[in-house]
């Protein structure tokens, strides 16, 4: 039976254009719940939690307006964290303190919006409650523009960024093409371990002919003398050549093309920071090829541009929060939403869930069927799966000609 109590929310590891829709989710159905009674955020996640930081959000139950615009608001609301819990047998005393500061909110119900690396924090704490017979509930919240996370057919939060990614390869393509000049611009985009946002920069060449000729990607081992065949090979045909690339992509011996460009910091969760992939490219066809070239770096606009938000994932992201509510308040717990596409002509998704340990630290890579047979671009396939999730605009509000924004107290 569930339990009338207090929930609480918080936000982890690399925001999204959506992750505050799916926090406006939570929001929503925690006002419509019966079995909650007020909602708490922890300020930057789960650091926040353990130190106390806590707020109420519940002054937003019911305001239509504030939550329409928490939808289009970028970034974390409640701030985010990139902390890796220890396990219990590590650090009891930062279980304890969690809990301690749980007890003393009335808090039973624990959503945590993140990726793959916070399902573990969401493991982990599930696993120490009932461990120690605590009748709080954990349910995992997914989140993430890289779309890596496995046993859901994709992630909020990816939509937006692939629409992003996929209008401003149009627009660089578009300027690109403007003279006669052999040129190459190399666009880099973010994915440490998987294509998706690559993916989505050959969406406008395969709708309007304008777009990234070759795309390349850190499921396939990048050849530096294929790339270069490969750039030859278009600027016999067309002057202006647009490539783009994961920022994972990786030599044949396993090495990161951006290593010499990268600062070798390494992040709690052992991930190298990334960067710097397009400019050793840029340097590579100098040399090789000698036309103009240069390297443009998306970075994080890839995962704040609200303003050109999918509308299917913005709706999605709402669903997906609301759903985790649903979830807690039936008694689960250590579990994630996922989503599962339905068959037939018209898009649609439905709602479910999985243990959050089988998604803790697991990574979804770009299937072999979606890589072309040149190992330098997608297939229809990958079009396919990727068009549904752009679709849509919102209405934005704009006030002295600037996105209006929410800001949590």
């Amino acid at each position: 039976m569930a339990l009338k109590a207090n929930a609480i929310v918080g936000q982890s590891g690399g925001p999204t254009a959506a992750i505050n829709a799916t926090l406006s989710g939570i929001i929503r159905a925690s006002a419509d719940s019966e079995n909650i009674e007020k909602l708490y955020g922890m300020k930057n996640g789960i650091e926040g939690l353990i130190d106390g930081k806590i707020v109420d959000i519940s002054y937003l139950f019911g305001d239509e307006k504030s939550l329409y615009t928490l939808e289009s608001t970028p970034a974390a609301a409640l701030g985010s964290c990139r902390k890796k819990l220890p396990t219990c047998g590590e650090n009891k005393e930062i279980y304890e303190k969690i809990l301690g500061h749980l007890k003393s909110f009335n808090i039973r119900y624990l959503f945590y919006i993140g990726g793959n690396d916070s399902m573990d924090t969401v493991k982990k704490l599930s696993e120490y409650f009932e461990a120690n017979n605590c009748d709080i509930s954990v349910i995992g919240v997914p989140k993430t523009i890289d779309n890596d996370l496995c046993i859901t057919d994709h992630a909020p939060g990816y939509g937006s960024a692939a629409k992003y990614v996929a209008t401003a390869v149009y627009e660089i393509s578009r300027d690109s093409a403007v003279y006669t000049v052999d040129a190459v611009t190399i666009i880099e985009l973010m994915g440490r371990d998987a294509g998706w946002l690559a993916c989505a920069a050959a969406l406008p060449k395969y709708y309007t002919g304008v777009g990234a000729d070759l795309v390349y990607l850190p499921e396939v081992p990048f050849s530096s003398a294929r790339f270069i065949s490969d750039v030859k090979n278009e600027l016999l045909t067309h002057p202006n050549v647009v490539v783009a690339v994961s920022e994972g992509i990786k030599h044949e011996n396993g090495s990161y093309v951006a290593d010499s460009m990268a600062s070798g910091t390494i992040d709690v969760f052992g991930h190298k920071y990334l960067g710097g992939a397009s400019r050793n490219l840029e340097a590579l066809v100098r040399r090789k090829i000698g036309c103009k070239v240069r390297s443009v770096e998306l970075n994080l606009p890839q995962r704040c541009a609200s303003h050109i938000a999918s509308k299917t994932d913005i709706d999605e992201s709402v669903l997906v929060g609301a759903y985790a509510v649903k979830l807690a308040t039936k008694g689960n717990t250590g579990k994630m939403v996922t989503t599962t596409r339905k068959g037939g002509d018209v898009y649609e998704i439905s709602l479910d869930s999985v243990d959050a340990s089988r998604v803790a630290g697991c990574v979804r890579s770009v299937p072999p069927e979606f890589i072309n047979v040149q190992k330098n671009g997608v297939t229809r396939a990958c079009i396919d799966y990727i068009s549904p999730l752009i679709l849509g605009e919102r209405k934005i509000e704009y006030k002295n000609g600037i996105p209006v924004h929410l800001t949590i107290k």
